[in-house]
């Protein structure tokens, strides 16, 4: 091997591929990773410097396994000549850094050269060496970072586009020195394809073990041999230690004599025997005890595309998913749906909402009572309404557009049309007549906003306690989070959680005129301060749905509790509706109830209405 990788760590029982090993004959013969080729793996590496060692090189029991790679990609017209180059020419040893010609001709980084001024391919990793502050970074082509759409994740390289898929990631040592950059080859492969270009790796294994003696050990059947196996060359190698690194040493060294350290600036004459001196010196280094025993392995691999570039070149993908678009079943396949005006809904079950706020960069948003739209990572925003038998309508070109493993996710939900297309959903879209109405989750945070100016008018007291992001947390307080019983009573505790747990008590306190006011809590403090205002009846009427909604928090702690059904009551939730309607009554109901405290407390006297 022409140079040492730097260890990453001390752990040669874990390979590359993270696989405990055994020192055996298999293991240094490489028998089952010469079998294995890069072309059908899923991660390729671009560049990789790995050497994993235990021990003292020189002493017996010392273990070492290394694997370093170098790439470049080539167009069409120079397969040829790509032919012939290998570990030599590609290697980890290959310097990839730009260079000025003192003509004036420049090869920038990217530019892979056979002879100079010759650039023939193109390299995916670069080399940035930093002198000043000391180490190598290798840095990942930038164009292919941009045509992939890829951002910085830690060491990762993710895609928002689909699911912040992990597309190339890289494996630093202890310093914080490259030792591996790998991309996933499908992700690889498509911007070849738009490139035109064919990857080309060069790579080289080796294994080493130094034992005592090859008698009595697992190597003892062995004999030094080369050969042709598995498109590659492998070469064992088994070397006394004294051998390797014993044998005769030679010293010379020559200097000047003709330079006078007295004088002020010195200047040294040409050099001649007269001005100069030397001495040499040699002798034999030996007393290695032990055998090293060394498999080897070099080989060069294509990594070809398949003509085909989805994300960058934007082809047409061919594994597209078929929906439900009649009510006897019938599909229709994706790319047939791709058309704004091909004048079709899809229907889905409301599970697809929550399954697509699961994926990191999805987001709610909500447009009127019955309509809103999934923002995605594709850039998208699929407008969507929710008909009367709880189904999610969406017009068909609004999924077909999606990115492909959005789809496939919108199609695992996809249901035989049901209950008829959204009534809001229809007036929008086709009688482009908007409703005028409001999703009661953003009239919720809508209220409490409205509550919270009034107490700091009127009072000039902060209610809540800390603040909250209204869009982020209305991603998992909506109507689609109540699928059961169970949900609906986390959904219970997460409108206490956003409401009464961030009520001021102190501040409240203040107000308050109870006379057990230290002892009461936040909904009950509230409540007094409506009391003074309108009464004790009307103000436990108020609140009666927080209270209950308050109660079915208990519930989600002790769900069997007979106290549910007094519960739900009291928080107005008619239990012969579906779960998602109920989720929809809760909130409805809960902010409504915030609504009339901030009504009653801050709301102008009807003598005052124009």
């Amino acid at each position: 091997m022409q140079q040492n990788p730097a260890p990453l760590h001390k752990s040669p029982k874990v390979d590359v591929d993270g696989e405990r090993l055994t020192m055996n004959q298999d293991w240094i013969l490489q028998t089952k990773e010469t079998r294995r080729t890069f072309s059908n793996g899923t991660w390729v590496p671009l560049r990789a410097s790995c050497n994993d060692e235990k021990g003292e090189v020189q002493a017996i029991g010392y273990v070492c396994e290394c694997f370093a790679c170098g790439s470049v990609a080539f167009p069409s017209e120079h397969r040829v000549v790509a032919e012939q180059l290998g570990w030599s020419n590609i290697g980890i040893g290959h310097d990839v850094q730009p260079y000025a010609y003192k003509d004036g001709y420049y090869s920038s980084i990217e530019q892979y050269q056979h002879n100079d001024k010759e650039p023939i391919g193109v390299n995916l990793v670069f080399e940035h060496p930093q002198p000043v502050v000391g180490g190598r970074l290798w840095i990942l082509n930038p164009d292919l970072v941009v045509a992939l759409h890829l951002i910085k994740d830690g060491t990762n390289w993710v895609r928002p586009e689909e699911n912040f898929v992990v597309v190339a990631r890289e494996v630093l040592d202890e310093q914080g020195h490259h030792r591996l950059i790998e991309i996933k080859r499908e992700f690889l492969i498509d911007y070849l394809a738009a490139r035109n270009l064919t990857l080309r790796l060069s790579y080289y294994r080796q294994r080493v073990e130094n034992v005592a003696a090859i008698e009595g050990s697992s190597y003892e059947n062995l004999a030094n041999r080369q050969e042709q196996r598995d498109d590659g060359r492998f070469k064992l190698l088994i070397r006394s230690l004294n051998d390797v690194y014993g044998g005769s040493w030679a010293l010379f060294r020559a200097w000047r004599t003709d330079v006078d350290e007295d004088e002020d600036a010195p200047v040294m004459g040409p050099e001649s025997d007269d001005n100069t001196d030397f001495e040499s010196s040699q002798g034999h280094r030996s007393g290695y005890e032990g055998v090293r025993v060394e498999g080897e392995f070099w080989r060069d691999e294509w990594i070809e595309h398949q003509g085909q570039s989805v994300r960058v070149r934007g082809d047409r993908d061919p594994i597209l998913p078929h929906f439900i678009v009649e009510t006897d079943g019938t599909r229709m396949a994706s790319a047939d749906l791709d058309d704004e005006d091909v004048g079709r809904w899809l229907w889905f079950n409301s599970g697809i909402v929550n399954e697509l706020l699961n994926h990191r960069g999805f987001s709610l948003e909500w447009y009127t009572a019955e309509t809103g739209g999934i923002r995605s990572t594709s850039g998208y925003v699929t407008h969507f309404g929710i008909n009367s038998s709880d189904l999610i309508t969406v017009y068909a070109y609004d999924v077909a557009r999606l990115a492909a493993w959005e789809q496939h996710i919108w199609a695992a939900h996809n249901v035989v049309p049901d209950g008829k297309v959204s009534i809001e959903l229809l007036a929008a879209q086709v009688k482009a007549q908007p409703a005028s109405t409001h999703a009661v989750e953003e009239l919720l945070f809508k209220s409490m906003r409205m509550l919270e100016v009034g107490f700091s008018q009127e009072f000039n007291i902060t209610l809540f306690s800390h603040d909250i992001d209204d869009a982020a947390v209305m991603q998992h307080v909506s109507r689609f989070a109540s699928k059961d019983q169970a949900s609906l009573l986390r959904l219970a505790k997460e409108l206490v959680r956003i409401f009464s747990d961030r009520i001021d008590v102190r501040a409240l306190r203040k107000l308050s005129t109870h006379a057990e006011k230290e002892k009461l809590a936040s909904n009950k403090l509230l409540q007094d301060v409506l009391a003074q205002k309108v009464g004790a009846d009307r103000a436990r009427l108020v609140f009666g749905a927080i209270a209950g909604t308050y109660d079915m928090r208990v519930g989600d702690a002790h769900p069997t509790s007979s106290k549910i059904g007094d519960a739900l009551k009291l928080a107005g939730v008619d239990e012969s509706n579906s779960f998602l309607k109920q989720g929809e009554q809760l909130i409805s109901n809960f902010g409504q109830s915030i609504w009339w405290i901030g009504k009653l407390l801050f709301g102008r006297p009807e003598s005052q209405r124009s």
